[in-house]
Order: structure tokens, then C-alpha cells, then sequence
């Protein structure tokens, strides 16, 4: 007896000492992670009451055999970041709580007062989401795609077994249904397995918004954002526009449309619509992003999840998968729910905005155009970040493959970022245009074209029963509609980036990358700053305000020493210069490419005035004789120019000019004295007044424009532009903007050279030009390392194959692509081509621009 206690005592010591000694253990490797990062930051953070009590110094233990190594370690606390005010007229949602405050007719001891965010998460307004899933199911339509992918099946496992030899009979004929059982095809097992399908994608596409997940996660947000972002801004006039739309149109459904550039994008909407009592809305994504746990918690904020490549095998369309997300999304807009997708797709990986793609936009305006709905507001939203959440797109720009998204990835994502500062993050909504009102503004401009293709829901009804095989409807109705519905994407897409609030980053790469390659001090790139500054007053909001100093050191704070440096020199003076990598110019160009459309424009008229310019000459500089280029030859020649760009840049909205569009840029030119003008006569004058009025009308049709040209061939004169020899300096600024792109183009005409005779899978193409590039950049002859761009090296390709020089085939899955005919026979028309994207280029090498002797410009 007295063995068998002295055992169990021994037992129960040795499982305590083992306990101990395993809490210990987890203790210790807490307590390490908790001195080692900011995570009593964050607690603090998360929870305001709880005192932590912070040591100077704290003990790490790092045991190798039998050694102890001690250090003492600094405190724990986060060091103080600078920061600056952010734009006028704005707000920090995440000090705005407005359900929070003393209630009417409350007592004074408000639970709200004391517990602010649970309570502006339980006061804020709830909706009724309803789920549609169900309802898609049971459509009719649905019913009719399943039987559709049946017979498609069907016909293809009868030409697997019998070849071509039955394909012509019909299904129900009784001699193909005795060759189907011979040969093991059953129709109605594969119209199970299609009926299976359909459940499957409706249960993988669903959301499952929900008040209570909103309201969670709205707490949630509120605790962790401010652990990685100094605020959450906002322009309250907007918010309010937003809340009257809604109060007078309850009933139409809002599209958020926003420019792509985090994942963190998804939630931020819809927290900020949660917290201002706007109704929240389905949220497109990818499937890539049907991870555990966290692709759950999407879906239940709004998610609905659309795969990636809708079609699985080239050339042959998935019936019943563009059925049930064409039905999906016309049922949600039915039952009242508001919807935001990503009209670029996925994320910008450049900076600047992608070229739009239409399939959702096609479904939502056809739900117009066969009266599903009555109407719709879409609402360009901008979306803009001091400091990436996301990392950056280097490694995909250099032409290494994109890392999945995994569980893994997320968690360390997470944690990356609690232990971050990331800035300020700015989201615009800019003014809804209603879709009936588009249509009609369009059709008004193709009555005025003398087009006939006019698009009118009462005559032209789409079918239900005829639209599963394409997210446009009918193919008719597809090739009638599909001007119609780039035109929209295009005006979305251009709107949202010229709403884009410019943040301090974004400022800095811009100067750093084209004015300041070489680095300048302090003071100078203020000044630089400072004229940025004014000259986007009026044309771009400006997401920080305070000295140009102040702004200039908080962004390098953001940026951080792997993308900015910075030194003293002997006086003591701050100079400031871009980090000596390929990879840091890579990723400060994303930033900078917020600007680069503001300005390309003016860009694409200097780079075309100076290709213009006759050579420079020891008499061409004088006074007598000034170099010049006719203004009407500039216009026109810069519109051969813009046309390199019709992939990289949307220049102008469809219901804007671009020839009306360069003449004012080319005014704003000769204002700011980039460009100067011949003195012309009193008669020309007045002409010349009237064509700057009338070009600053730029979204209204004018007919004076044949009184002009007839005007000028009356007097004999177009105007000349003289070159300004005192703003060279300038305008080589401006013309750097777009000369990283223009370098990626002419690199990639240059290598078709290795199509001769030849076809190449395009991956391999794109791999060769960003070799030959990283080689040009090493060797100094591409001064532009930001030209590594394998999204620009596409966009080149897909300009390439509209003007015929590339064909693409596609094999197994794979692209092809080949020199055409013509360019294969011809060297000549090849050449021709490099000198049409030569045009492009800014020759600073040669020319006026060579006068210029300046520290700061590239060498």
C-alpha cells in the first residue's frame, strides 16, 4: 500500500515537473517574442485599460550547449514617428465613431461614452442581405445551362468514342442511345453530374454577408489599424453624397468600382460604407483567395468568389459557369444588394491603372438593358496607400512567377504588418453617374456620328434563356454592346485615376525618379516639391498638407532607408537620393506611376516637339533664327505618338477628344513658358483666343473646328512654336516621365529580331527582353532600371499584334507568338517599326536637351 502512494506521488511529480517545465518553456519563448517586437505595442493598443508595465532592459537568454549569453536590450517601445497632416476637408475614420456620443434623451453615463467602438458597431445601421443562391438555383435559366453543358458533354464523349461518324444524330434517337450503353455513356448520369456542378459553383461563388460578421469585424479594425496605419482618411462631402444617393434611391442599387492595389482593399470599403450606415456590398474576388479561415471570413463580408480563368479550355466557353455568375449577379441586384468590383481585375502591379476588363460591368449593364433593374449608380472609388500593405510586385516586374496566396502567407503577412507603419491610407468616392444616363450620352454621341448602332433596352430585349453563353448576353448582342461597355470601363477607369489623391510618397518617388535621379539636398527637392505642389492645385487633391521639409522627411521615414537614402555632406546639408538597386527604383516606380498619367500627356507633346525640332546647329540657336515646329504638325504628329500608348495609358474619356485634349495641355505649355509662341497677327489672335476657349470645353462637341482650319488656310499661317532655351531644364523633367516606358517598347521592337523564322512561347519572349534589359541597365546603356517591367513588355506585345507586326496562336494552353508575313519577308518594315517607337523616345543624348550641364540629371 505504502509503495503503490509512494509510486503514485512519484508519478504525479515527475508529469509536474515535466508540466512545469514545458510552461516554462512557452513562457519563455512569449516572453521573447514579446520583447523582441512590438507586440506590447499592439496589445496596449488593443486594449487602452490593460497597464502594462514596460522595462527599460530586458534579459535575452540564447542557450548553445552549455553557454549563456546575456544582452541587455533597449526599450520596447515604438520609436515616435514624424508625421503630417493629411488633406483639407478630410477625416481619420479611425477617430470618427458617431454612434459612439451622449444619445437624445439618454442618461448622462452613456455606456457609449465609455465603450466607444463596441458601441458605434452596435448602434450602426443593420440591413436585411438576403442570400440569392438559392434563387439562382432555382431559375429557370440555370436549368437550361445545366441541360445545355449536358449535351455539350455528351457530344464530346461521343467524339472521343466514335469520332465524327455520329455526330450528326440526334440525341434522343434510338440507335445513339443503343451505341451510348454500348459504349458507357449515359446522358442522364452526366446530367447529374452537371446538376452536381451547378451546386458546387453556386455553394464556392456564394457569400454569406451578414450583419454579425460586419459588426465584429468593424471592432476588430478599429483595435488592430491603428497598430500599422496612422489613419484611415477620408473627404466627409463625399461621404455625405454618399448617404443622400442612398436615402433618394433606396431602391437603386450602388456599383463601387475601385482601382485595385492591396487586399486590403476589400475590407476598407466596406468598413467605411458599415461605419456611415450605407448599405455594404457584394465584393467580386478571385478564388485565389478561398483560403481557410480567411477566405471563409470574406465571404461572410461580402465575398462572392469568381475563378480566375472563367473558360478552363482555350476557344471552348464554360456554359454553365458564366450562367450562374451572369444569374448570380443580376439576382443580387434584383434583391437590392449593392455590388463592388475590381475593374481592372487584379492588382496594379506598375502603380498606375491597368486596362479595364468588362465582364462584370457587361452583366450589370445588361440588367439594365433587359429591365431586370431600372437603373444603377456606379461610383469610381480611389484607392490610395502612403506605404504598400502588400510588399511590392518586385519580383513579378523582374519576371519571377507570382508566389500564391496560402494560409502561411497570410498569417505572416499579418503579423508583418502589426509590426509596421504603413502611413496613411486614403479612399476617395468620387460623384455616381447613373447607367441610364450613359447609355443615353452615348447614344446622343452616335446620333451625332451618324451611327446607327444605338443602344435601347424597350427595343432591343435580351433574352434570359439565350444569355448563358456569354457574360455580354447573345454574341449579338455581345458585338453590339461591346463598345458600349468599354466605353463605360474606360470612363470608370479614367475617372477613378484623376480622383486619386497623391500622397507624401508618392511626391517623393515622382521627384526622385524625374527631376532628381542623382540625388539633390533638402532644400531643393522642398522647392521642387513645392512647385509640384502648385502645379497640381486645382487638378489633383494633394493627401498631406505642411511644410514641403516637414513632408519630405516623413516620406523617407515611410520609405525607409531600402528605397531612400539619406546623408549629410561637410556643410551639413541633407541629401537625398533614390537607394543604388535595381529593386529600389523598381518599386519607387510604382509609387511615382501615380502621377506618371497626370502628366503623360504633356509628356508625349514636349518628347514629340523636340523629335520635331530641327538639328541643333551653332546658327539654329541665335537669336535671328530661332528653331520652331508648326503647332498644327505637333498636334498631328502627337497623335500618331499617344496611339504607342493605347495600352499603358487611357489618355481621354470616349466622351472627350484627344486631338481637343492636346491642344489644351499644349496651351498649358505655352502659359507656363515650357514652349514659346511666334507673335502672331491681330486676325490670328482672335483665332488663337478661340481655340483656347473652346479646347477647355472638353467633354462638348464643337463644330467651329472645319471654321478653323478653313480660317487658317484663309490667312496662309499656322502658328510656329518656338524652343525656349531658358526652360530646357524643365522640360527634360517632363519628359522623363514617360522615358522609362518608352525605353521597355523600344527594347522589346529591337528583340524581334529572334522571331525571324521563328516562333517563341511569349513567356520565353518576355524573359529574353527583361534579360536583355537587366543587361542594358547593368552595362549603363538603359539608365532606367524601373524599364524591367514585364507588364509594360505585355502591354508593347498586345500594341504590337494590333498593328499586325506579332501573330499569337495558342497551343496546349500555351502562347505563341511569331513575326506576320509581311515583317517575316521584310526586314525594312521591320526597321520601320523601331523607328516608330524611336519617335517616342527623348533624345537627351543628342539634340537641345544635350546643352544642358546639370548635376541633377541622369548621366
Amino acid at each position: 500500500m505504502l509503495s503503490s502512494v509512494l509510486n503514485f506521488i512519484q508519478c504525479v511529480a515527475e508529469i509536474s515537473l515535466l508540466g512545469g517545465i514545458e510552461i516554462a518553456s512557452v513562457a519563455l519563448v512569449v516572453y521573447y517574442v514579446f520583447a523582441k517586437t512590438r507586440a506590447s505595442a499592439i496589445i496596449a493598443r488593443l486594449f487602452p485599460n490593460l497597464k502594462l508595465s514596460y522595462r527599460t532592459s530586458l534579459g535575452k537568454f540564447n542557450s548553445i550547449g552549455s553557454d549563456i549569453l546575456y544582452t541587455l536590450r533597449a526599450s520596447n517601445e515604438p520609436k515616435a514617428q514624424s508625421s503630417v497632416n493629411h488633406g483639407i476637408g478630410t477625416e481619420n475614420m479611425l477617430q470618427v465613431t458617431p454612434h459612439a456620443g451622449l444619445k437624445p434623451l439618454k442618461s448622462s453615463l452613456d455606456w457609449g461614452i465609455l465603450f466607444p467602438y463596441v458601441a458605434q458597431v452596435w448602434r450602426s445601421e443593420k440591413f436585411d442581405y438576403r442570400q440569392v443562391t438559392e434563387i439562382v438555383h432555382n431559375d429557370a435559366v440555370l436549368k437550361h445551362a445545366i441541360k445545355q453543358a449536358a449535351e455539350q458533354t455528351l457530344r464530346d464523349q461521343r467524339y472521343a468514342q466514335n469520332g465524327h461518324r455520329i455526330l450528326g444524330r440526334s440525341i434522343s434517337g434510338e440507335q445513339t442511345e443503343e451505341e451510348d450503353t454500348k459504349a458507357g455513356i449515359s446522358y442522364q448520369k452526366i446530367l447529374r453530374k452537371q446538376e452536381q456542378r451547378a451546386m458546387t459553383i453556386l455553394k464556392e461563388m456564394g457569400s454569406t454577408l451578414n450583419n454579425a460578421l460586419l459588426a465584429l469585424t468593424s471592432w476588430v479594425l478599429y483595435k488592430l489599424l491603428p497598430c500599422f496605419l496612422s489613419g484611415v482618411v477620408t473627404n466627409t462631402k463625399q461621404i455625405e453624397m454618399l448617404k443622400n444617393v442612398s436615402k433618394r434611391a433606396p431602391d437603386t442599387p450602388l456599383i463601387f468600382v475601385p482601382l485595385h492595389r492591396s487586399h486590403l482593399d476589400y475590407i476598407m470599403v466596406t468598413w467605411i460604407l458599415t461605419n456611415n450606415d450605407i448599405r455594404s456590398p457584394l465584393v467580386a474576388a478571385g478564388n485565389n483567395l478561398q483560403i481557410p479561415v480567411f477566405g471563409s471570413l470574406l465571404r461572410g463580408l461580402g465575398a462572392f468568389f469568381i475563378k480566375r480563368k472563367i473558360d478552363p479550355v482555350e476557344g471552348k466557353k464554360d456554359v454553365l459557369y458564366r450562367a450562374a455568375l451572369h444569374l448570380y449577379l443580376t439576382h443580387a441586384l434584383k434583391q437590392g444588394h449593392n455590388v463592388e468590383f475590381f475593374i481592372e481585375g487584379g492588382r496594379t502591379r506598375t502603380g498606375k491603372p491597368c486596362m479595364p476588363k468588362g465582364g462584370i460591368l457587361s452583366v450589370i449593364v445588361n440588367a439594365f438593358m433587359d429591365g431586370s433593374i431600372p437603373d444603377a449608380l456606379l461610383v469610381p472609388v480611389s484607392v490610395n496607400y502612403e506605404r504598400l500593405v502588400d510588399g511590392n510586385f518586385v519580383r513579378e516586374q523582374k519576371g519571377e512567377r507570382k508566389v500564391p496566396e496560402t494560409f502561411r502567407k497570410a498569417i505572416s503577412g499579418i503579423w508583418q504588418a502589426l509590426n509596421s507603419n504603413y502611413g496613411l491610407m486614403r479612399i476617395d468616392f468620387n460623384e455616381p453617374y447613373s447607367i441610364r444616363e450613359l447609355v443615353s450620352s452615348y447614344n446622343k454621341i452616335a446620333l451625332e456620328e451618324g451611327s446607327n448602332k444605338l443602344y435601347k433596352p424597350t427595343a432591343k430585349t435580351l433574352q434570359h434563356n439565350q444569355s448563358t453563353s456569354s457574360l455580354y448576353g447573345t454574341d449579338v448582342v455581345c458585338e453590339e454592346h461591346r463598345n458600349l461597355i468599354e466605353s463605360i470601363s474606360r470612363q470608370v477607369v479614367f475617372d477613378c485615376a484623376a480622383a486619386t489623391s497623391v500622397m507624401s510618397t508618392n511626391a517623393l518617388a515622382f521627384l526622385l525618379l524625374t527631376r532628381y535621379r542623382q540625388g539633390a539636398t533638402e532644400q531643393k527637392l522642398s522647392a521642387a516639391l513645392d512647385d509640384l505642389r502648385n502645379s497640381l492645385i486645382g487638378c489633383k487633391d494633394l493627401g498631406f498638407s505642411g511644410e514641403s521639409s516637414h513632408v519630405l522627411a516623413y516620406a523617407c521615414d515611410l520609405l525607409g532607408p531600402g528605397l531612400v537614402t539619406r546623408t549629410r555632406d561637410e556643410q551639413g546639408h541633407m541629401f537625398i537620393r533614390a537607394a543604388s538597386r535595381v529593386e529600389s527604383f523598381i518599386e519607387l516606380a510604382y509609387y511615382s506611376n501615380m502621377l506618371t498619367p497626370h502628366f503623360a500627356l504633356s509628356s508625349i507633346l514636349l518628347t514629340t516637339y523636340h523629335s520635331l525640332l530641327p538639328e541643333a546647329t551653332s546658327s539654329s540657336s541665335s537669336i535671328d533664327a530661332p528653331p520652331s515646329v508648326p503647332r498644327q504638325k505637333l498636334i498631328d504628329t502627337a497623335l500618331e505618338n499617344c496611339l504607342v500608348y493605347r495600352y499603358e495609358f487611357i489618355l481621354n474619356k470616349p466622351t472627350q477628344v484627344l486631338e481637343r485634349m492636346l491642344q489644351k495641355h499644349l496651351d498649358d505649355l505655352l502659359n507656363s513658358g515650357y514652349i514659346c509662341r511666334k507673335e502672331l497677327p491681330e486676325a490670328e489672335n482672335a483665332l488663337q483666343a478661340r481655340r483656347i476657349a473652346r479646347n477647355y470645353e472638353l467633354d462638348e462637341h464643337d463644330d467651329d473646328d472645319d471654321d478653323e482650319v478653313r480660317s487658317q488656310k484663309a490667312y496662309g499661317l499656322d502658328e510656329l512654336l518656338l524652343l525656349s532655351t531658358e526652360t530646357l531644364q524643365q522640360q527634360r523633367y517632363l519628359c522623363e516621365v514617360l522615358a522609362p516606358f518608352s525605353a521597355t517598347y523600344l527594347a522589346v521592337v529591337q528583340a524581334l529580331q529572334i522571331l525571324h523564322h521563328s516562333s517563341m512561347l511569349e513567356s520565353e519572349f518576355i524573359g529574353f527582353v527583361i534579360n536583355d534589359l537587366s543587361n542594358k541597365v547593368k552595362s549603363g546603356s538603359c539608365i532606367y532600371a524601373e524599364s524591367i517591367s514585364t507588364d509594360s513588355v505585355r502591354n508593347c506585345l498586345k500594341l504590337l499584334e494590333k498593328w499586325s507586326v506579332i501573330e499569337v496562336c495558342h497551343q496546349s494552353g500555351m502562347r505563341l507568338i511569331s513575326l506576320n508575313t509581311l515583317y517575316e519577308m521584310s526586314r525594312e518594315s521591320l526597321s520601320s517599326i523601331v523607328k516608330k517607337i524611336e519617335a517616342v523616345v527623348p533624345k537627351f543624348q543628342t539634340g537641345y536637351f544635350s546643352q544642358i550641364i546639370s548635376k541633377d540629371s541622369p548621366v
